[in-house]
């Protein structure tokens, strides 16, 4: 039987809004803007814009072989997350560690990298107790330490900050203002992973390779009781559609 005009007409207009559904996910596909800042050895901007290193190439490959057209912006950590939270701008972050209060507000991808054990950060001055645990020198009322602002250590060692009874300052500071205050012996110890441990003591005067004193006045301390390292991930605000995380999580190789 012949299509009646008004079944034309309705046909026609269902292909047009999916045409035009269609065409405004891809277009909000295109807009994303990917943000990260330098944080060696995990982050470090390469010569196209794009971020290199242990979370940073695996998250540039993910939006490469997705398909996914983005636009690279090197951003300080809280910016970072105020782009995320932005319902009208969809925007990513590389990095992150996944915890419920991000939840509220953004969606992650599968893991891009899971970090070595946690270890401590210390100034070349301070003793810690021997056979200290991390719990111990977090209940020590003298003890100060120099946390991130906004970010997480894991649940466990948010968990033990939170009542413990140290000195916490807090900074917003870049990684190498952090260090300095280390060093400088401002705070006793900042949280670290092994591989950024590694990094920043492989920077020192004297060590073989580059060098930009990134590590004197510094020195790594492991008490008994430190987590594992956490999984990172890429975080998204709520805005970006789910089909870009989906396609994210099928070209991310991390397992």
């Amino acid at each position: 039987m012949p299509a009646t005009p008004h079944l034309f007409g309705f046909c026609l207009a269902l292909q047009l809004l999916a045409a035009a559904g269609c065409g405004a996910q891809q277009r909000i596909v295109a807009t994303i803007v990917a943000t990260y800042h330098d944080r060696p050895p995990y982050l470090s901007p390469g010569s196209d814009g794009a971020p290199t290193g242990l979370t940073g190439t695996p998250a540039a490959n993910a939006f490469r072989d997705a398909g996914i057209a983005v636009t690279w912006m090197m951003a300080p950590t809280n910016r970072q997350l105020a782009m995320v939270k932005d319902p009208q701008q969809p925007s990513c972050a590389v990095g992150w560690f996944r915890n419920a209060e991000r939840e509220r507000f953004a969606r992650f991808t599968k893991p891009i990298y899971r970090d070595k054990n946690w270890i401590l950060l210390a100034n070349a001055g301070y003793t810690m107790p021997e056979g200290a645990t991390l719990e111990q020198l977090l209940q020590n009322p003298e003890t100060r330490i120099l946390v991130k602002e906004n970010y997480s250590y894991g649940p466990d060692i948010d968990a033990m900050i939170v009542r413990g009874k140290a000195t916490v300052a807090v900074s917003a500071g870049s990684t190498d203002q952090l260090l300095q205050s280390v060093s400088g012996g401002a705070v006793d110890f900042m949280f670290v992973s092994e591989e950024e441990g590694q990094y920043a003591m492989s920077r020192r005067p004297g060590a073989s390779g580059p060098q930009n004193g990134r590590g004197a006045g510094l020195r790594l301390l492991r008490p008994k009781g430190l987590p594992h390292g956490a999984e990172r991930h890429i975080m998204c605000g709520k805005s970006v559609p789910d089909s870009v995380i989906e396609r994210l999580n099928k070209a991310i190789t991390f397992r």
